[in-house]
């Protein structure tokens, strides 16, 4: 999975929905970049037929839940015929309870597109016309409007959830654009030729019950962290060549005595990005039978045990993806309609398995990021930088050089330490005892938001470094010259910002770095000289 698979599948085609399982790329496709989705027949005609099987319920004088009881704690009650369009009205406006920021507009269309995938299972009991008004939301740009409170993780991510079915109904604020002021849900929907829900028995509950949101926010970070590992594999690879650091501890048959499939394929990634380097070559020397041996005897651990700790994070990616790929594989409301016609009351809603990995990624992303800061830091102390000025300042003393910008680094890394506290272990008590045991699988999805982004940060201020370190190493005086993959790397940030020099402005150096660092820029320039990076 890449963001290059994502952003084909948003060019072109348009992504089906109810047909084979939704796949990361797909949902990232329509969150992200703006596909356009398409309801089968099969899953309107099994909507249909799930349809019936709540209608039949309806008429039932037994008690059955979501059609003719209320809800939560208030489960017992049996609800009259005449009263249960305002039941489930009533069910999603007041659990549009949200409070706080807006929530990005691609977690918005990630949440939307999955609640329509599990409607499109069939096993809800809504009527097909509701995934059709969804499918048509998110084929016009129409994003609900969605605050950063509300969920626990159980049952699903109701607030979030119920503010997106409350704009279905034409009531609340959207944003029509990602650019655009929010606008009353009524005027967007006829806007776009849509006629607002008007929901029966079972559809308000069918509508809120899911764990969309954080799934959604999983799928985005995974796409995030698989641009982000390579890009910390380009990212050491830089610095163990401009630290003149040894390339023998990444040799596949070292590597391969530890046979995890993320370090190997890290491993992979630093031969080829430091591949006929000049400057490593610099440093080598031959034993008495000819092979080739480094002076540099043991790096430090940042150093030579890069591909361990990326590695990791990448086999940790790899299990959250397979957690993620059943959960887009799975039917999640209560109560679901089964195969076989029955209406059965299920747990499925709760978030746990989505949560755990979501705090697993967070840690994997705290230790690359730390990682990634002990090598910015060794380049700035003379007593570990091989010979390279102090802060790799211009006149140290005179200037800082990039003393500051490893104090930013520092600091991501803190926030990212505390950020790795697991949400998955709090619960909190709600429905008055009902729900006595919550995911905070939200929780978890938001803060794993926030670490994405600031490795990101820490990754770009490395590059920074080393890219600078590489000026100071490789000039006419010295005759060296960087790898192609690392060579590549360092053109890129050299055509975004200049290289070394007296003191001047960093912050919005770091910031254009940040940017080639999030746009898969780097990666692309790597892969250019190398070949696809792993």
């Amino acid at each position: 999975m890449t963001v290059t698979t994502a952003r084909a599948v948003a060019e072109n085609r348009v992504v089906e929905v109810g047909g084979d399982p939704l796949t990361v790329d797909a949902v990232v496709a329509v969150a992200r970049h703006g596909a356009q989705v398409h309801l089968t027949d099969r899953a309107l005609a099994g909507m249909a037929a799930s349809r019936a099987v709540v209608e039949d319920l309806a008429d039932d004088a037994r008690p059955h839940y979501g059609v003719s009881t209320g809800f939560g704690a208030l489960a017992r009650r049996h609800i009259p015929t005449d009263k249960r369009a305002q039941l489930q009205l009533g069910l999603v406006r007041s659990h549009a309870a949200g409070s706080g920021p807006e929530v990005e507009r691609e977690v918005v269309r990630a949440l939307q597109l999955l609640r329509l995938a599990t409607l499109a299972t069939g096993r809800t009991g809504a009527r097909p016309v509701v995934a059709e008004t969804y499918a048509a939301m998110l084929n016009a740009g129409i994003t609900p409007v969605v605050h950063e409170y509300g969920s626990l993780g159980c049952s699903g991510d109701l607030a979030p959830l119920a503010h997106v079915a409350l704009a279905a109904l034409g009531e609340g604020p959207v944003r029509v654009t990602a650019s655009g002021g929010a606008v009353d849900a009524a005027d967007a929907l006829a806007a776009a030729g849509i006629a607002p829900l008007e929901l029966r028995e079972k559809e308000g509950l069918a509508l809120i019950n899911g764990t969309d949101g954080m799934l959604g926010m999983l799928c985005l970070a995974l796409d995030d962290l698989h641009r982000l590992l390579a890009t910390a594999d380009v990212a050491a690879a830089s610095s163990v060549e401009a630290l003149l650091g040894s390339d023998a501890p990444f040799a596949e048959d070292l590597v391969g005595m530890r046979p995890h499939p993320g370090q190997a394929a890290s491993a992979a990634n630093l031969r080829a990005l430091l591949a006929g380097s000049p400057v490593v070559a610099s440093h080598r020397t031959f034993d008495a039978d000819g092979r080739p041996e480094c002076t540099r005897v043991q790096d430090a651990y940042s150093l030579r045990c890069a591909p361990q700790v990326h590695g990791a994070a990448r086999d940790t990616v790899e299990h959250a993806a397979s957690v993620a790929g059943r959960e887009l594989a799975s039917a999640i409301d209560n109560p679901v309609v089964t195969v076989d016609g029955r209406v059965e009351s299920n747990g499925n809603f709760h978030g746990a398995p989505v949560a755990y990995v979501l705090d697993f990624l967070a840690i994997a992303v705290a230790d690359v990021a730390s990682m990634s800061e002990r090598r910015t830091d060794r380049f700035l102390d003379v007593a570990r930088n091989e010979g390279l000025p102090a802060f790799l300042a211009d006149d140290p003393g005179v200037d800082s050089g990039l003393m500051i910008a490893q104090y930013t680094a520092a600091g991501i890394v803190s926030e990212l330490k505390r950020l790795a506290a697991p949400a998955s272990v709090d619960s909190i008590p709600s429905s008055a005892m009902q729900e006595d045991h919550v995911s905070m699988g939200w929780a978890g999805a938001r803060k794993l938001r926030r670490a994405v982004d600031e490795l990101g940060r820490v990754l770009a201020v490395e590059l920074m470094t080393a890219a600078r370190a590489l000026d100071l190493r490789c000039t006419p005086a010295t005759g060296l010259s960087p790898a192609a993959g690392t060579g590549a790397v360092h053109a890129l940030l050299r055509a975004a910002v200049p290289g070394p020099g007296p003191d001047r402005f960093l912050a919005p150096e770091i910031d254009a770095v940040t940017r080639l660092v999030a746009d898969g820029k780097v990666v692309a320039a790597a892969s250019a000289a190398v070949g696809p990076l792993r």
